[in-house]
This record gives structure tokens, sequence and C-alpha cells, in this order.
């Protein structure tokens, strides 16, 4: 369900004088439209960023976040975040909202329903996959693997069944180790996350 933005919201920008909560594209084009003070905080890897952003976006991976959520936090200005489909979005949400930091929105869909929609884009040169599509790559390879294998060792099933339990404790709580661990190869990285330039264009 997505917060209803009034025309009062968006006139004001102190970082509290919004409510925080899911906005859809149509609310985000029509809030850089409406109000220059918006920043938009993308909590996707170096290597997604430099794909696909929008433009006049900010890239903060969701680990570099978690360890500068505090300075995160004291941003004056209404913060939407924004990642590939919604899920590492909502988990930067809940590390900022408990620094303290009020004025949060979450772009529903992120990336993926922002294109949909017909949003800008600024695109790089290197095409990288988003990373959920990477974590459904290598859980399918490693499960397709683990039941091959099973036909001449049967034990390697359970290796197979232990990707499944993982996917659905994936689900249940709503955070994914895999990708953690996929976001940590050269491939994601990118340029290094300049935080304390961010953290100054974010308060200009």
């Amino acid at each position: 369900m997505s917060t209803t933005i009034s025309n009062s919201d968006i006139n004001s920008h102190a970082g509290n004088s919004i409510s925080s909560g899911t906005i859809t594209t149509s609310d985000l084009h029509r809030l850089r439209s409406d109000d220059p003070g918006i920043r938009i905080l993308d909590v996707r890897t170096g290597g997604e960023f430099e794909t696909a952003h929008i433009p006049g976006s900010y890239n903060v991976p969701l680990d570099t976040l978690a360890e500068h959520a505090r300075d995160l936090a004291n941003v004056s200005h209404p913060v939407v975040l924004v990642c590939q489909s919604g899920a590492r979005a909502t988990q930067a949400h809940a590390k900022l909202e408990s620094a303290g930091k009020g004025g949060l929105h979450i772009l529903e869909g992120g990336m993926a329903a922002w294109e949909s929609s017909g949003g800008d884009v600024t695109r790089g040169e290197n095409e990288r996959w988003a990373m959920d599509r990477q974590v459904r790559l290598v859980a399918g390879s490693l499960t397709l693997t683990g039941i091959l294998a099973s036909l001449v060792f049967p034990p390697a099933k359970w290796f197979a069944g232990a990707i499944g339990a993982g996917l659905t404790f994936s689900a249940v709580s709503n955070t994914c180790a895999m990708a953690r661990v996929l976001g940590k190869l050269p491939y994601n990285k990118g340029q290094s996350c300049d935080i304390d330039g961010v953290l100054n264009q974010l308060n200009g």
C-alpha cells in the first residue's frame, strides 16, 4: 500500500516534515518535479548503480549504509530509498529509521518498476546483471549441481535441500546472505563509495 503524499508534504521538505512510507513511481515523478530538496539514495551495489540508475541519485551500497547509518540519519532532506526490487531498500529504511532518520520513503518495485514506468535512466557502458538475477542463477546452478551429483552420490541431495532452505529463510527474513557474498565480488563493486562526498552532496 502506498503512502498518499499531500501538497503540503511536497511543499515542505525539512527532514521530518513528510511521513515515512512506500511511494509509487508516479509519486516519485511528482516529487522530483515539485520538490528540489528530495534526495534519492540507491542502495544497490556499485556495479548495479553504474549499469543503470535514476539521474541525480546517490549510491550508498547497503553494507556501507549500515556502517554510516547515523551520519546518513543527520541528512535534513527527505530521502527516497531505491534498490532493484524493494527488498534492500526496506532493509536500509529499517537501519536509517533506527538511527533516527525521518522523512524516509521506499520506491515501490525499485528500479525495475521505475524503468517499466518509463522513468528516465542514466546507463553506463558496462551492463551488469541485477543482484536478484545473480542470486537466482547461482542458487539454481547449485541446486541443479546437487541433484545431478546425487545420482552418483545420494547424500548430495542434502546440499540441494540446504540451498532451498537458505532461500526459504531469505524470503521469511527478507535478507539474503548469498547477495551479500556476491556483492563483494569485483564484478559487482564498481567505483568505491566516497561516503564523505556523498554526505556533503546530500546535505547540500
